[in-house]
């Protein structure tokens, strides 16, 4: 077969087959009387294998050696042809990822797009300095600072990014919550601790969901967002960590904020006195303390309770709260 018939069934162009026979990748193993290339069944295979292999992202010099090497081995050649394929998507990737930045500005001509790459590299910095300007700049578009949010490990950065992302309100919140399903557990815990500092009834939904997460920093942050932001859900998850000594310290002072409001201290205080039994002796202890700071008749009578409790050190605490409670809560009823 002549090298045009060849080139229109192969799909290979002429001048690339002549480069083949050129390097001595696929030589044709004929010539007509007038020296024209003439490949045969056996030359056409080889073809189709090279492009087999060409396909795999094999340079030529590699797929002529895995056809003639006899010793070739694929392993380590496959290995980096893996690792070149991973490094070209996440360079593409990270490419798109700059292009729809910079769409999200909604630049109005050629100065805003250089502007808005300029943040971006700022954002980008090895300068922690240079990343906390940026991030105070009111040009940032949102998305970029949600990724940066969830990259950035340095916690003054990190600060101001949260402060950038509460002044956005709520139209950064969709792409917190997929941060929330982020594979590792550093880029969940910041999204929601970007979420905890939004204000709004959008924001405090998005905890209350998380309260369920699967992951347990994210679930305790959402709770203690959630007690500060008087939402009842965060009760017995607030509880749970005292007893389970998980931030219990802050989960006290969470209840205390909750506790405000006369129906949710008698709340809180039942809560807590359930939670007292079949505790061993360091988690009744805690929540003996996490009820010195809840106010109303409830808690009182669950200390004076606690005040003659087996374990001494429950009771002293709990006799101290209440001698520190007199004129302090109103005093205990009977």
């Amino acid at each position: 077969m002549l090298i045009g018939d060849v080139a229109r069934r192969s799909g290979v162009s002429a001048r690339m087959l002549r480069h083949y026979d050129s390097l001595g990748l696929v030589r044709p193993t004929g010539r007509t009387h007038g020296g024209y290339r003439e490949y045969s069944s056996a030359d056409i295979r080889r073809i189709f294998h090279v492009e087999s292999l060409r396909s795999l992202g094999l340079s030529l010099r590699d797929v002529g050696r895995a056809l003639d090497d006899p010793g070739f081995t694929p392993a380590g050649l496959v290995a980096d042809l893996i690792r070149q394929t991973r490094e070209r998507i996440a360079a593409q990737q990270e490419l798109l990822t700059r292009l729809d930045r910079i769409n999200d500005a909604e630049p109005g001509d050629w100065a805003d797009v250089l502007q808005t790459v300029a943040l971006l590299h700022a954002l980008g910095s090895d300068d922690a300095g240079r990343r906390q300007r940026a991030a105070l700049t009111s040009d940032v578009p949102v998305a970029a600072l949600v990724e940066a949010a969830l990259g950035e490990t340095d916690p003054n950065v990190a600060g101001a990014l949260r402060w950038a992302l509460a002044r956005s309100g709520d139209d950064a919140l969709a792409l917190l919550a997929e941060g929330l399903r982020a594979p590792t557990p550093q880029r969940r815990k910041r999204a929601v601790h970007c979420i905890a500092e939004i204000p709004g009834a959008a924001a405090t939904d998005l905890l209350r969901g998380a309260l369920a997460h699967a992951d347990a920093d994210v679930r305790t942050t959402a709770a203690l967002a959630l007690g500060t932001r008087g939402a009842p859900e965060a009760i017995p998850p607030l509880i749970r960590m005292i007893v389970e000594e998980k931030a219990d310290a802050d989960a006290a002072d969470a209840l205390g904020a909750l506790a405000g409001d006369p129906a949710s201290a008698d709340r809180i205080a039942a809560s807590l006195v359930a939670a007292l039994a079949d505790q061993e002796a360091p988690a009744r202890r805690r929540l003996a303390q996490a009820l010195a700071d809840i106010p109303g008749d409830s808690a009182a009578r669950a200390l004076d309770d606690l005040s003659h409790d087996a374990d001494r050190v429950v009771a002293v605490t709990a006799a101290y709260t209440l001698e520190r409670r007199r004129g302090a809560f109103w005093p205990v009823n009977g």
